[in-house]
């Protein structure tokens, strides 16, 4: 099984008409995704890869049935578009878009929540359950079918390590990437929950990085709730204290977010700590018995 989407997933693409949007509609198509409809106001009557264009998602709901919509709408108007999709009451939006305003990613948040939907990213390189269902840019070639569930706040982390487990011939059930921050719709917690719950998901990979509290919270979580084995890999150890590296969350103050306080919650709960991504390989065989 997988989390989240699955093989039967129809979805709709936000701003289809636009280069990402475009380009990423061929991808999805390609990996077997049902793409069923795109929205781009004032686009109505144009297709887009075989994909019908409607001005409104009311508009594509008179004709498809809708389960997840992913959004390349730039940051000025991508606020109006989510809500646009959680007042449509699809329960899932794919947020991909980055520099949000922060009070906007907050009100989003709460609308989504009063709405029983949940929102990835935003900022997301999206998820992918391998030869299923891929809502985003995570590269096909680079994952296969299996039963380890990976979520990561890192795209370009999660290929690295999704590349290393393939070769290695282990599967993966479903990969997703929550975004760069410093808010997220859905956190490491929610992830691990569901893959929890995943009957055939018999291993979790967390990847995170310095900054925030998020994989402390994770570590608590884990330790009263999570059965499954748990492999994590924080990213960071080397970092500056007081300097912004990449994402905007990945920021460290004192012991506060450093990737040494994170790995020692995440071992104190039980999960197993890797290095660097060819770890993760020799320690999912061993906590699998082989």
């Amino acid at each position: 099984m997988s989390i989240l989407v699955n093989e039967n997933t129809k979805v709709l693409v936000q701003g289809i008409t636009g280069r990402s949007g475009s380009l990423q509609t061929k991808v999805m198509l390609e990996a077997g995704t049902k793409v069923v409809a795109g929205v781009t106001p004032g686009k109505a009557g144009e297709s887009v890869h075989g994909v019908p264009v409607y001005d409104l998602i009311e508009d594509a709901l008179e004709e498809h049935e809708v389960d997840a919509v992913i959004s390349f709408v730039p940051a000025p108007f991508a606020k109006d578009a989510a809500i646009e999709t959680f007042d449509s009451g699809i329960k899932l939006l794919v947020l991909t878009t980055e520099e949000i305003p922060d009070h906007d990613v907050v009100s989003l948040i709460g609308v989504a929540r009063a709405r029983g939907a949940r929102i990835v990213g935003p900022g997301t390189p999206g998820l992918i359950a391998p030869g299923k269902c891929k809502m985003g840019a995570h590269p096909t070639r680079m994952f296969t079918e299996g039963k380890v569930g990976m979520v990561s706040k890192s795209g370009a982390l999660s290929y690295e390590v999704g590349k290393s487990l393939t070769e290695a011939g282990i599967g993966q059930s479903t990969v997703v990437g929550l975004g760069g921050g410093p808010i997220w719709g859905l956190s490491q917690t929610e992830v691990l929950e569901l893959f929890e719950e995943d009957p055939e998901t018999d291993v979790i990979v967390m990847l995170g990085e310095i900054g925030g509290s998020m994989e402390e919270e994770a570590a608590a979580f884990i330790a009263e709730n999570i059965s499954k084995p748990v492999v994590a890999m924080i990213v960071g150890r080397a970092a500056p204290e007081g300097k912004s590296l990449g994402h905007a969350g990945a920021i460290i103050e004192g012991d506060r977010g450093t990737a040494q306080a994170k790995i020692a919650a995440l071992e104190a709960a039980g999960a197993h700590t890797a290095r660097i991504p060819a770890d993760m390989v020799d320690i999912i065989r061993k906590v699998r018995g082989g």
